[in-house]
């Protein structure tokens, strides 16, 4: 969020699982990533990817690009998220977690 570590996304066998970092919830200036994803310690969980994170994913003939730049198939929403999302435009941006540790 806005160049600083606000959470994790992990896609599990059964759904995909989101939480915020311990350290970003006590900063003051913390915000949620999304008001479907309000800020609290316990993590969320869905089958599906969650909302917010599905609708960064471009659509339509950029969708198409990239599933041909990459090789990936429509239905890998993580793997699209992972791919097209790293420099999104807003305050949020998708890095592959051991990447995001190297920035810090």
């Amino acid at each position: 969020m806005q160049d600083r570590l606000a959470g994790y996304l992990h896609e599990r066998p059964d759904g995909y699982e989101f939480w915020y970092d311990a350290a970003y919830l006590v900063l003051p200036e913390a915000v949620a990533v999304s008001l479907s994803l309000p800020l609290r310690a316990e993590p969320y969980f869905d089958k599906r990817l969650f909302p917010f994170f599905d609708g960064l994913i471009p659509e339509g003939w950029l969708l198409e690009i990239a599933e041909r730049t990459w090789k990936l198939d429509a239905r890998d929403r993580m793997g699209l998220l992972l791919a097209c999302c790293r420099d999104c435009i807003g305050a949020v941006s998708v890095t592959p977690e051991r990447e995001a540790e190297v920035d810090e």
